[in-house]
């Protein structure tokens, strides 16, 4: 792997002091080797930054490639209307080639606007498709097939026998799991209790175990859900969940607005983790996550995009600008500051999928997973004085991103990707869909 060195950027660490400086950065060997005002180093790359910002990638820790080609098919709805009538029939209509290159476009927007590492929930079937996406396109991930085997409402072509669900997990996490020196990931995915029987939870919870992996799902997104479950399971999602023994720090767990003080309790105690989805929470109505009283607990929380259909942008720009101004009509001006939500888009996320020790901030010895921002532009001037931080949250977009390197590959620079085919990807993304909605029509 050649060598890389960033010259004369602003350098925003994300490290535990929050340090920045103007300097350079050397990357060997996929690492960060050596970062000072003045490197006197030599390298097979060398990239001049001078006037350019350069950050840990941002790490979203909920997404679904799955959804990205029903982006704008599933709008003005609510939780478990939208899931019903739009994206279970659209998920189940699916075939290996439209669950590729949906995973394609949204990968594609991911690194176009600074993700370099997120946390995936695949349909139920072709999930194999999905990590060839990710396996060529250079993306750190951490995916996993949706568990699907219990619930009226549910489609036939979703439905899975317990059985059958637990063993594909098993046989995808075999072949993808430590991909690539670890760059890809599995999970196991539980789409929500809703949709699982006890059996299969249970069946998930000792998986996880045996091999040493997570489990992402689902939980108190929405109110008629927490209904749903204290109706079937006879008490709350995450009392459940920990009565079954899956709570612990290996369970990821997306959007927790509806939380009790004893839920709370539960997730503090336990070392759950939690993702905050503000754009897709605001759009489905679900409501707005108690992230500051999360935080002020030492819950590791991170910030995720959630799918195109209920969002309907995978954008970390957006997504940290809305989680900042959602909590300050509530809790004050200076409450989520740019500092903090900064940080929950970094080491926040590199937390949650416990990964702290190597990615997440720019640290000798980490992987290089960074992104140069240009921030010579109108929107984000005048800079003279004005804290980096407020320009990143407040006045930043996906448009400022000029550069993006996972583990010291380059995969997109000034602006071009670098490991997919822009128009191959929009053009096969519209003749995917196409079919999936004469076959949900016929």
């Amino acid at each position: 792997m050649e060598s890389l060195l960033i010259r004369g950027a602003r350098i925003v660490t994300m490290n535990g002091k929050l340090d920045d400086f103007i300097g350079d950065l050397l990357v060997e060997n996929g690492r960060i080797s050596q970062m000072g005002a003045r490197l006197e180093a030599q390298a097979d790359r060398v990239i001049e930054a001078r006037g350019k910002v350069l950050l840990p990638g941002f790490i979203q820790t909920h997404v679904h490639l799955c959804q990205t080609l029903f982006r704008g098919r599933a709008d003005d709805l609510e939780l478990l209307d939208w899931l019903q009538q739009r994206i279970w029939p659209l998920e189940a209509a699916h075939d290996e080639e439209s669950v590729y290159y949906s995973a394609m476009l949204g990968i594609g927007e991911l690194i176009s606007s600074g993700t370099t590492t997120l946390l995936d929930m695949e349909t139920v079937h072709h999930t194999d498709a999905a990590f060839r996406a990710m396996a060529e396109t250079g993306i750190r991930a951490v995916s996993g097939k949706v568990m699907m085997d219990h619930g009226g409402d549910v489609p036939a072509g979703l439905r899975e026998n317990t059985d059958d669900s637990l063993g594909e997990s098993v046989r995808l996490l075999d072949r993808w799991n430590g991909h690539d020196d670890g760059r890809l990931q599995y999970a196991f995915c539980p789409r929500f209790v809703v949709s699982c029987t006890e059996e299969l939870l249970v069946g998930v919870r000792d998986l996880s175990r045996r091999y040493g992996v997570r489990v992402h799902t689902h939980a108190s997104e929405n109110r008629g859900e927490i209904e749903v479950v204290e109706r079937e399971r006879g008490m709350r999602n995450i009392v459940y969940l920990d009565h079954l023994g899956l709570a612990g720090p290996d369970l990821i767990l997306a959007h927790c607005i509806w939380l009790d003080e004893r839920e709370k309790e539960i997730i503090r105690r336990r070392g759950v983790k939690m993702t905050h989805c503000p754009g897709s929470n605001l759009k489905l109505a679900s409501g707005i996550a108690e992230v500051p009283d999360m935080l002020s607990r030492r819950m590791p929380v991170g910030l995720g995009a959630d799918g195109a259909p209920c969002n309907n942008n995978l954008d970390m720009f957006q997504e940290m600008r809305l989680a900042a101004l959602i909590q300050k009509p509530a809790h004050g001006p200076t409450t989520m500051d740019a500092r903090t939500v900064l940080r929950m888009a970094t080491m926040g996320g590199a937390e949650v999928l416990g990964m702290e020790d190597e990615i997440g901030s720019l640290e000798v010895g980490k992987k290089a997973d960074l992104i140069l921002l240009d921030l010579y532009d109108f929107h984000t001037f005048p800079s003279h004085e004005v804290d980096i931080y407020s320009r990143i949250v407040y006045s930043a977009t996906r448009g400022c991103v000029d550069t993006v390197a996972i583990g010291g590959k380059i995969v997109m620079e000034n602006r071009t990707m670098k490991t997919l085919d822009r128009d191959l990807v929009l053009r096969e993304a519209d003749r995917s869909i196409a079919r999936l909605m004469k076959r949900i029509e016929a």
